[in-house]
């Protein structure tokens, strides 16, 4: 099978020196690219440029994304090949920079546009402008596709956490939800209508299960 993984953060950039991003290691989509192919399938990489994981890659082709932008181009180049499963593990950043002001007030502040914002200027004001939710168009652009999709929550409690995990996978038509995360817990749990929720106490075991998934849905197709 023809497996698509996007992993690492993408980052917006502040001015040209300074960056907005996402905590995130890249070594989740790793671990699984390592899976896929162990289980034989053959995968394509779409790996942030400063994903610090050193794991290596295991990947049949990789691709380097840096901002929101940059991976929804890719993703959207890819459409037309025929991926089987795609397990978008990256860590997108939810919002860019807008304007940026110089002034006690930022309705009568005064905008700054320069490639590197002096650091004595304060206070400064940022507008933050959402980016958009890639995770939606995924199922448009690759409909043959089995699609995951990750939620990381911070907030509230391991049933919140759960909740939004279905939450993602009824508002972005995806097949399946990974949740973890402060409020869920320790460990990962594996979202699929139709299923009961599994659990994972680490990356490995989750990888792996997901690579013998890919494989389960290969013969179910060959049967077909």
């Amino acid at each position: 099978m023809n497996c698509l993984v996007t992993a690492g953060p993408t980052y917006e950039p502040v001015d040209r020196v300074r960056r907005l991003t996402n905590w995130a290691t890249g070594e989740l989509g790793l671990r699984l690219c390592q899976a896929l192919r162990a289980e034989g399938h053959r995968v394509i990489l779409l790996l942030s440029e400063t994903a610090p994981c050193h794991l290596p890659a295991h990947a049949d082709v990789i691709e380097r994304f840096g901002t929101t932008r940059d991976l929804e181009d890719r993703l959207h180049c890819l459409r037309g090949e025929p991926i089987g499963a795609l397990f978008h593990t990256a860590a997108v950043s939810d919002f860019r920079p807008g304007r940026i002001w110089h002034g006690t007030d930022p309705s009568t502040g005064r905008v700054i546009e320069c490639g590197k914002i002096p650091s004595d200027l304060q206070p400064l004001w940022m507008e933050l402008l959402p980016t958009p939710k890639l995770i939606r168009r995924l199922p448009e652009w690759f409909p043959r596709a089995w699609i995951v999709g990750w939620k990381y929550v911070v907030d509230g409690t391991q049933a919140d956490a759960l909740g939004q995990g279905w939450e993602q996978v009824r508002l972005s038509g995806t097949h399946a939800c990974v949740v973890n995360g402060p409020a869920y817990g320790p460990g990962f749990a594996l979202l699929e209508p139709g299923r009961h929720p599994l659990t994972f106490s680490d990356r490995a075991s989750l990888a792996t299960a997901l690579a013998q998934r890919c494989t389960q849905l290969e013969r179910a197709r060959t049967r077909q």
